[in-house]
């Protein structure tokens, strides 16, 4: 109600405004009526006292003259309102649209663009306004509140445990893995799960404790990638580099080609002085290391795929048991294939960062560092060195032993 109140004493001052030249001259014109009339008075005046004998014919004719000259510039002005009056049909017709037009048009306009029934909105209550919950942390919010009413629930703090951890909320996920264990019993998954917690909020630093459980983890499932590969990096950050590789070799020789854990793996392989192509039986690069490699696709989120054409498939099962069976020669000729299409893949569309990724390591784990070099000066020339891009690029060229020299002479 407030609204419309203030909304109608705006209207009738700005009706107000706009009237009031209108309405000027209307009395500009009686007034020019009123001292046409005053002066003729006083001129018939002069002439009586002239006749009676009360002033002389000089006072007479200096006061004749001064009245006439007064009289002059009010009929002028008189004239000049008249003229105005002759408009006076058009005065009253702007008069009708100041009057009815302006709260009209304001009205129409409001209710077309303004919202009468929003609340308001004030500086105060905007900046404290809390921000829209995201659909994981709903998700998160339901599940702290169930598990509150429900603490022994082992499947609910199961559930959530993987959630906090990938949500960044490390301690909350560090508690709930330990309530799963407690509850639930070990498993490899929830002994490498919190061992994971515990190396993320140690910074990336495997700590003892840490250790205890991926070791838990290979003692439940000897197999498990996660826990191998965290004990691995475990033994690199303890400074005992030959047994790091060891275990990032044995790593790599029990998984499979298009793991998506092998890229790390190999640049790991890489950092400690090993040749990535060793780990392959034959001598050759492993299928995990050469363009369309499923091994990436998992690095590539929903909104980059959505806007670069999808890497090319990977090699089947089927094509990864008939590559055992091949010869040496047969497994060069196929991995120089695929690499050749990579190379003529990006020359079409160079802004693929994986893609020249993967060119310059295959070219490097074939041996070939003058075309690893080349590959390397376009896929900078594409995303230059500074860039984060850049920079991946160029330590993903150094570990497969592409200086700065090869890169140089290859521009």
């Amino acid at each position: 109600m407030m609204f419309w109140v203030l909304a109608a004493v705006l209207t009738a001052l700005v009706t107000t405004a706009l009237l009031l030249p209108l309405a000027r001259g209307k009395r500009a014109g009686n007034d020019a009526e009123y001292d046409v009339e005053v002066y003729s008075d006083q001129l018939a005046e002069v002439e009586r006292d002239r006749a009676g004998g009360l002033i002389g014919t000089d006072e007479a004719a200096h006061a004749r003259a001064e009245i006439g000259r007064r009289l002059l510039r009010a009929k002028k002005a008189q004239n000049a309102a008249t003229d105005r009056r002759g408009g006076g049909r058009l005065t009253t017709a702007a008069r009708l649209c100041v009057l009815v037009g302006v709260p009209l048009l304001g009205m129409s306009v409001y209710l077309a663009t303004g919202a009468p029934g929003l609340p308001d909105q004030p500086l105060a209550s905007r900046a404290t306004a809390p921000e829209q919950a995201s659909p994981i942390a709903t998700m998160i919010a339901q599940a702290e509140q169930h598990l509150e009413e429900n603490p022994d629930d082992g499947r609910g703090w199961d559930v959530l445990a993987p959630i906090y951890l990938r949500a960044g909320q490390l301690q909350e996920a560090r508690t709930a893995y330990l309530n799963a264990i407690r509850l639930l019993g070990p498993t490899s998954a929830r002994q490498s799960g919190y061992g994971e917690a515990l190396v993320a909020l140690a910074s990336g630093v495997v700590t003892e404790e840490a250790a205890v459980a991926f070791q838990s983890a290979r003692e439940l499932q000897p197999d498990e990638p996660k826990a191998a590969f965290y004990l691995a990096l475990a033994l690199e950050q303890e400074g005992r580099d030959d047994r790091a590789l060891e275990a990032f070799r044995r790593l790599a020789e029990q998984s499979p080609p298009d793991a998506p854990w092998m890229t790390v793996v190999n640049e790991k392989i890489a950092a400690l002085g090993g040749q990535v192509a060793d780990i392959s039986p034959s001598g050759l690069p492993p299928l995990s290391l050469l363009p369309g490699a499923e091994a990436d696709a998992g690095a590539v989120s929903g909104d980059v795929a959505s806007v670069q054409p999808p890497l090319q498939p990977g090699p089947s099962q089927d094509d990864l048991a008939a590559a055992r069976d091949m010869s040496d020669d047969e497994r060069q000729a196929m991995i120089e294939t695929m690499v050749g299409n990579l190379d003529r893949r990006l020359q079409e569309n160079p802004q693929d960062i994986e893609g020249w990724i993967r060119l310059v390591r295959s070219y490097g784990v074939l041996g070939q560092p003058e075309q690893a070099g080349e590959a390397l000066a376009r896929g900078l020339a594409v995303f230059p060195e500074e860039s984060e891009d850049g920079r991946a690029l160029l330590a993903v060229a150094r570990q497969v032993g592409v200086d700065r020299l090869e890169e140089e002479s290859a521009q």
